[in-house]
């Protein structure tokens, strides 16, 4: 068919899909704006209420004594392969067994796997990396290289680099969404997954187009898709709303110590710290909109009944993207969205029983 026939008749679903990108970051910024409204008056009420803290986040001089545990492993760093950055994490249980590899999320660091990396290092070599732009990792400054792309490149990198073809990959949050995408591009490298309270980017887009409700639990999104601001904002009343985000009695990590909430803060608080993370952020509309893909990696997925960011109605749709057989889905009464760290008892449980065929 000649070249210029196929042209004509792409054109029409090409302006379509035009149209449609436009209208979605049309309506994208607008909810920014309205976001950075609400979320403003939350920085200001703690200004005003917190007047001696002012207006700038205080940043931290010496890192809490906490993220130089011994028990939880030896601090490490990797050169990535790919994008030549440098990545830390910390690893314990070389040689006990297969790679198990921790990928943490926001605003979190390799410290969220804390129980996890004592439990399961016996068995396994626990790996817990800090993704790039986080902790003692390298931080690219500019937005586009934080796409998912470069994401789960970095991932392949990692375990190839640590001397592994394949691992078992425990995610949470944003490091689950990558870890979605790693199982999709990279199934071989992938044994197992276990995954926490997030959902594949595809799959969160089409619920989240039918179920409103989602989309205002997930406001803080459209915030972070503005420059600079959302900097401003999370760090104004020395990093208040991220304080809040992590301790608040009922949506925050349950016994978390002053020492351990500074565990999570300290690298948010250096020049520039909050911009990598937030640049995740800043590319999860770039492709829009994104076609339903078939999930086939064995998982166990585990999801709070009182996930406040994320409704439970995104376990079954997740479900039904599943080769039959291959998802192990619980939902733990009472949990809320910081699973490894305030259920990690019932998380280990559900992991040993998952992972028990492996060991033998």
């Amino acid at each position: 068919m000649p070249e210029l026939v196929v042209t004509a008749l792409l054109a029409p679903s090409r302006l379509t899909l035009k149209l449609l990108r436009a209208c979605m970051w049309s309506l994208v910024f607008s909810a920014a704006l309205v976001a950075a409204a609400f979320y403003g008056c939350i920085a200001l009420t703690h200004v005003l209420c917190r007047p001696r803290r002012g207006c700038c986040g205080r940043p931290r001089h010496t890192a809490p004594v906490c993220l130089s545990d011994p028990e939880l492993g030896e601090h490490c760093f990797l050169t990535l392969k790919s994008s030549g950055l440098r990545l830390h994490y910390v690893s314990a249980g070389r040689g006990n067994g297969p790679l198990m590899l921790f990928l943490h999320g926001f605003p979190e660091n390799w410290f969220s796997w804390r129980y996890q990396l004592r439990e399961f290092q016996s068995r396994f070599h626990v790996v817990a990396v800090d993704l790039r732009g986080y902790g003692c990792s390298d931080a690219p400054k500019d937005v586009d290289s934080y796409t998912v792309d470069l994401l789960t490149a970095d991932i392949q990198d990692v375990i190839l680099g640590l001397g592994y073809s394949k691992c078992i990959l425990v995610s949470h949050d944003w490091g689950a969404l990558i870890a979605w995408n790693f199982s999709i591009y990279y199934p071989s490298l992938v044994e197992r997954m276990v995954v926490v309270s997030a959902a594949p980017m595809s799959v969160y887009q089409e619920y989240a187009v039918r179920h409103i409700g989602q989309l205002f639990r997930s406001n803080y999104v459209f915030l972070f898709q503005l420059p600079w601001l959302p900097e401003k904002l999370l760090s104004m009343s020395d990093f208040q709303i991220l304080k809040s985000t992590l301790s608040h009695r009922k949506r925050g990590i349950p016994r978390l110590s002053p020492d351990e909430l500074e565990a999570f803060l300290y690298d948010f608080t250096q020049p520039g710290g909050l911009t990598g993370p937030l640049n995740y952020y800043r590319n999860i509309f770039r492709n829009f909109p994104l076609e339903p893909q078939e999930l086939a990696t064995p998982t166990l997925l585990l999801w709070g009944e009182k996930d406040p960011y994320f409704e439970q109605g995104l376990v079954g749709a997740i479900g039904r993207r599943f080769v039959p057989g291959r998802l192990e889905a619980h939902t733990l009464p009472g949990a809320g969205h910081w699973i490894p760290q305030s259920h990690p008892k019932e998380m280990h449980q559900h992991m040993w029983a998952f992972l028990q065929d492996l060991l033998h």
